[in-house]
Formats: C-alpha cells, sequence, structure tokens
C-alpha cells in the first residue's frame, strides 16, 4: 500500500493487529508519525491477508496544531534564501569595511560572507568596490582582450621564460630580505616582479632610454617617479637634475625591488591592513582578498591580480624562491 499525502510519499508502513502506524516525510530529516486506525469491510480469515478495496486511500485530517506547524515550518524554509540574500548587501565590502566591522580575520580585516561549504574568489570585485578603488586610487577596468590574448602568448614562449627566471634568481636576495623586514609577502613580491620582467618593452632599462622621457616606468618592478614622490624620496617639484638621478635610480635592480616593498607598505597603511601580519593567501578568504588588492593597485587593470595570483602558484617559482641548488660534482673527483 502507497499513500499520497502532499509532500510526499509515505516511507514505511507498519501494521500491528488493528493498528496501522505511517510514517509521512515532510523535507529531508523531519518525520511524524500518523497511527490511525482502520476495519475490514471482509470477515478476516486466518492465514489470508487483509484486502483493502479498490481506489486511493483518503489521507485522515490532520489535527490542528499539527497542520499549523507544518504550514510555519514550510513558510520558514522558503523565506529562508531571501532572508540571506538581503541580509549579504547589508555587510560592508572589503575595502568599505570601518574598526567597527573589523573581524577574526589575521590581518585585521573583515572576512567576506561566504555560503557553507564554498570559498569566494579573491579576485570578484563588487560595483561599490570598484567605485571606491577608482576614487581613491584611480584604477580602472581590464585591457582589452586582444592584449589579454597577447599577453597569455607571450607567457607560453619558453626561452623567454628561463630568461626571466634567470632574472629573477639574481634578485632573490633582495626580495627575502626586503620581505621579511617589511612583513610582505615575498611570493607577491616574486610574481608582481615575473609579470613585469616577463611583459617587459625591449631595451627600456637602457639609461638613454629612461632619460629621453619615453617610458613612464621603470626598472624590474615598472615603478615610475610618482611612487617615489608618494614615498617621500622625491619632491613634488623636483629639478630635472633630480628627476634623471631619481629615473637612475629606478633602473637599479635591488632598488626597484625595495621600492615596490615600500609600495606594498605604503598601500597596506591606506587599505587599514595591519603591517604587522604577513599575508597568506592560503590562510584566509579575507587575506587572499587583500593580495589581489594590492596586485590590482599595482598596475591598475582589473586582469592583473587574476594573473599575478596564477603566478604565486607556480612550482617554478615556489622552487626559485624556497628551494636550493647544490651543485652536482662527479664521484670521480
Amino acid at each position: 500500500m502507497r499513500a499520497f499525502p502532499h509532500r510526499g510519499p509515505a516511507r514505511r508502513v507498519r501494521q500491528k493487529k488493528e493498528k496501522m502506524e505511517m510514517f509521512l516525510t515532510i523535507g529531508r530529516s523531519d518525520r511524524y508519525c500518523l497511527p490511525f486506525r482502520f476495519r475490514s469491510t471482509r470477515p478476516r480469515r486466518p492465514g489470508r491477508r487483509l484486502s483493502w478495496p479498490a481506489g486511493p486511500l483518503r489521507r485522515p485530517p490532520l489535527p490542528g496544531g499539527l497542520r499549523l506547524s507544518l504550514l510555519v515550518a514550510a513558510a520558514g524554509l522558503s523565506l529562508a534564501p531571501l532572508l540571506r540574500q538581503a541580509e549579504a548587501p547589508g555587510r560592508s565590502p572589503f575595502l568599505l569595511a570601518t574598526e567597527a566591522d573589523t573581524g577574526p580575520g589575521p590581518a585585521g580585516v573583515p572576512l567576506p560572507f561566504t555560503s557553507e561549504g564554498s570559498r569566494p574568489d579573491p579576485v570578484d570585485f563588487t560595483a561599490e568596490e570598484l567605485r571606491e578603488l577608482n576614487r581613491r586610487f584611480g584604477v580602472h577596468g581590464p585591457q582589452p582582450r586582444l592584449a589579454q590574448l597577447f599577453t597569455e602568448g607571450i607567457d607560453q614562449l619558453q626561452p623567454l621564460r628561463t630568461h626571466t627566471l634567470g632574472r629573477l634568481e639574481e634578485l632573490r636576495p633582495v626580495i627575502l630580505s626586503e620581505s621579511r623586514r617589511h612583513h610582505i609577502n615575498p611570493m607577491l613580491v616574486t610574481a608582481i616582479l615575473f609579470d613585469e620582467l616577463q611583459h617587459a618593452k625591449p631595451g627600456e632599462d637602457l639609461p638613454i632610454a629612461a632619460r629621453s622621457g619615453l617610458f613612464s616606468t621603470h626598472g624590474p618592478a615598472q615603478l615610475s617617479l610618482g611612487e617615489l614622490v608618494k614615498q617621500g624620496l622625491l619632491p613634488a617639484d623636483a629639478t630635472p637634475e633630480q628627476i634623471d638621478e631619481a629615473r637612475l635610480e629606478l633602473l637599479d635592480p635591488d632598488h626597484n625591488v625595495r621600492l615596490l616593498v615600500g609600495k606594498f607598505v605604503r598601500l597596506k597603511q591606506a587599505l587599514g591592513l595591519s603591517g604587522k601580519v604577513q599575508l597568506m593567501a592560503s590562510r584566509s578568504p579575507a587575506d587572499a582578498k587583500a593580495m589581489a588588492t594590492l596586485a590590482y593597485l599595482h598596475n591598475g587593470k582589473l586582469d592583473y591580480p587574476g594573473r599575478v595570483l596564477r603566478y604565486m602558484q607556480d612550482p617554478e617559482l615556489h622552487a626559485l624562491l624556497y628551494g636550493s641548488r647544490k651543485p652536482i660534482t662527479s664521484p670521480l673527483i
């Protein structure tokens, strides 16, 4: 026998003498027992099963209190997603949060709203965050799709990649020392340098090209004179001699890396992030979002943070930064 209540079929029927207990399933885990009695129209013979009259089984009416409880539970289940969606926009975005909104995140930033079992994409910025970043830092949208395809094509050139890794290996000591001193993630610095070196313009690292004014950014990290002004290393009304000297300083690889780390320190202070804690993307979604924001503010293009976060997971970059190489000596020596 199968009974069909309003929310699903009966899951189990137990028969004992003249009393039957039928369990009806309302949701995935809520279950109630509905006992009722029945009488047979025919006399029951020993050894013979009880037969039911033809036609659908009519479900007896539920008690008034039970019916009201089921209606309230069904209304709550249907309104729960709407209530969650209404609460989410009320939370302050990552970049717009005040000290009162700050949660227990390791970097002193609020943890973004997430649904259970999911992890937010750190490169997904809300419209309100993009407006705030544009207002405060002058960032803009992604570069054209054709330029993105060209960039991805350059990354496939293995000789260029090998040359870039060789230049990064020379900068490894200053990357580790400066990052440790200022509590900056060294993989973030390495990923930024790898991208800038990989897509550098030919001849822009020559002193004669820097003095000519053809390029606005210089050095391995592609920093401008404006960054020197923001860090207080160059006056705003600098003389032409001071500008030429500053351009030559930007061409120095070690000095350029120190300025890049100093830029991240300045941006962390502007975003209200703790300067005493190193950001770790694998530790919390808030740290991953903060690192994506730092990468976005460095370049100013919306497609840049995703590329930098992919470089940070590159095994070769990890081996270059944290690995150790030992020369192989011949057993005959």
